[in-house]
């Protein structure tokens, strides 16, 4: 038996050509071919298994370090669960290309590098090529996608030659070189203002040169002055600082009335002269050479200098005896009178009153009753405050002087002592939407408590009267919020379990934005879940009932948590119980309506595995 072994092992070697020939599939690819041979077979392959991804790694150790890394293609999920053969097979020939994918249906961010924007649209070979790859023991292969770097420079030329930093995607997005979206000039030491924000880039970043040489500057600018860049039209007459009366909204919008100080002229700005705008005095179309001298020669002493004399010069030319700058409406009296000197110096709104609206008399001496401000004011609000003694509080009470009738003093705190405190929402809502009935009249007495009285009661004849009682809102709502709900469903026929607790009330109850036309239910609701619910069984399960959700579903959310697959005609058992639903429940298309086959009919080994 011995010498028989001996004899075929002897004969096995003389044929080792032709045995080889029946062994091996065929040729190696051109990269492989150094391990072509029958005693080279276990470099790549382990006797009795399939290839060997470690022995692949093995040689390949570039792509070994960038998965042990846990970077690149081949560490996705697409990749990891598969074998290295599955997509490079050998012995097909020396031309056979090894690394064969469809570019179109390529996913790059499998890579690690998500394409965008521009990056999108290239062929593989634009990027993939040797002049982008840095390191020379990757150039060096004949053949790889291994050794791009993900920094901009890496591909592209550097067109702000350094000046700009290394971080393109600062400033610029995958889309197109120019414009640069994310750059933000406010982020540099000079901030666009006005009329610049409007200016194209090249009217301070001049491009110079042309194609290879072509170079626009966007650092050492001098900006220290308007002059840096601008004409100075006045000749150095008014010094270097233009936004002393210029801004940078336009050139001929002065503001020196804010930044001019006049105090070095003969004429200082004092009262209402300081909000004038320049170009009130002085002229406009003179030119900038003899612009704002139009007063050099004019004499200040006398208001009628510019202003009318509307007294036709009854009370001389110092208007100031009775008039300031402040307001030619705010007298000073012309007799120098001080009315802090009577009983009732002016303060707040009396201040601006002229003098003859109170004065009736011709000397305006006659003696004013003003203990009350009834005494010179209507009641306005006609009665509304009088107590059950007839007596009106003075409107002091709750106006000022300061401020006028218009404003109030009157809080929050004082509305707690009324019959109506205000809570909630109510505390934040302006007085006139309660209080204000029409354009000219405010009322305070009757206007209702409750909240029927000033808000629609939207659910009338929708919700039965039982669950609140009167037209109550308050029986679900607070003042604190309208759509803040508390109402206990327990009440009803359908308590709320689950996710359903957690629903907002419209979600059922309600449909549409609008108030005025929502779709109320409240009464009569279907408790069946697929009265609110798609079917999407699409009746696989109708043999069981309509209200049959609840046997597989919980109210938690939609996984089949009941579900117990024991009590179907099919048991799971064995490697069934570690599938996926998926594995055996498919979708399908039934009367166009595409679905997940649950109700399976034939169940037997065949049917699925089959013979």
């Amino acid at each position: 038996m011995s010498m028989l072994k001996y004899f075929v092992g002897f004969i096995l070697f003389l044929n080792s050509g032709l045995l080889y020939t029946q062994i091996s599939p065929g040729p190696l690819v051109e990269y492989h071919k150094e391990l072509e041979g029958l005693f080279n077979c276990t470099e790549c392959h382990t006797l009795g298994q399939k290839i060997s991804d470690e022995k692949c790694l093995d040689c390949h150790e570039l792509l070994r370090s960038r998965i042990d890394a846990g970077k690149g293609y081949h560490v996705s999920d697409v990749v990891t669960s598969i074998n290295c053969f599955e997509c490079h097979s050998d012995h097909h020939g020396r031309k056979f290309d090894i690394i064969r994918f469809d570019e179109s249906e390529f996913d790059h961010d499998l890579t690690g590098y998500e394409l965008l924007g521009a990056h999108q649209d290239p062929k593989c070979a634009d990027c993939h090529k040797d002049a982008h790859i840095s390191k020379k023991e990757i150039r060096d292969k004949v053949y790889t996608y291994l050794g791009l770097s993900t920094e901009c420079l890496s591909c592209h030329d550097d067109y702000h030659r350094s000046e700009l930093g290394t971080s393109c995607i600062d400033c610029h997005d995958f889309e197109a070189f120019v414009p640069a979206p994310k750059f933000d000039h406010n982020d540099t030491d000079f901030r666009l203002i006005g009329a610049h924000k409007e200016l194209d880039c090249v009217s301070c970043h001049a491009i110079e040169g042309s194609g290879e040489d072509r170079f626009q500057q966007f650092t050492g600018l001098a900006f220290d002055n308007c002059t840096s860049c601008h004409e100075d039209v006045h000749q150095g007459k008014f010094g270097n600082k233009c936004t002393d009366c210029h801004n940078q909204n336009s050139f001929s919008e002065i503001s020196g009335r804010k930044n001019f100080d006049h105090s070095t002229t003969n004429f200082p700005l004092l009262g209402q002269h300081r909000f004038l705008d320049c170009f009130e005095c002085h002229d406009r179309q003179n030119s900038a050479s003899t612009m704002f001298e139009d007063f050099q020669h004019q004499n200040f002493n006398h208001c009628t200098t510019c202003h009318e004399d509307v007294h036709n010069n009854k009370f001389g030319q110092d208007c100031r005896k009775c008039h300031s700058e402040e307001s030619f409406k705010q007298l000073n009296d012309p007799d120098a009178f001080d009315h802090s000197l009577t009983d009732y110096p002016l303060i707040g709104m009396h201040i601006e009153v002229d003098c003859a609206a109170c004065h009736i008399s011709e000397d305006m001496t006659d003696p004013l009753e003003h203990e009350e401000c009834k005494s010179c004011h209507d009641d306005y609000h006609q009665g509304d405050f009088v107590d059950t003694n007839g007596q009106s509080p003075d409107c002091a009470s709750c106006h000022q002087v300061e401020e006028g009738f218009e404003n109030t003093h009157f809080d929050i705190d004082d509305h707690k002592n009324t019959d109506f405190p205000l809570t909630g929402a109510h505390i934040a809502t302006p007085c006139f939407v309660c209080h204000l009935q029409s354009e000219d009249r405010w009322e305070f007495r009757n206007i209702g408590k409750l909240c029927v009285d000033c808000h629609d009661d939207i659910h009338y004849q929708y919700i039965d009267s039982a669950y609140y009682p009167k037209q109550d809102c308050q029986a679900c709502h607070s003042t604190e919020a309208w759509a803040d709900i508390d109402f206990d469903h327990s009440r009803t026929d359908f308590e709320l379990e689950g996710a359903h607790a957690r629903s907002d009330c419209r979600a059922c109850h309600m449909d549409g934005e609008d108030q005025n036309q929502l779709n109320q239910e409240f009464k009569g609701l279907d408790a069946d879940c697929l009265h609110c619910h798609e079917n999407v069984h699409y009746g696989q399960f109708d043999h069981l009932g309509e209200k049959n959700c609840n046997n597989c579903h919980g109210f938690e959310d939609w996984t089949a948590s009941r579900f117990d697959h024991d009590n179907t005609k099919f048991r799971l058992e064995g490697a069934h119980q570690d599938l996926e639903c998926a594995a055996c429940h498919k979708t399908i298309i039934r009367d166009s309506t595409e679905l997940i086959l649950y109700k399976i009919e034939k169940f037997e080994c065949v049917d699925c595995h089959g013979s």
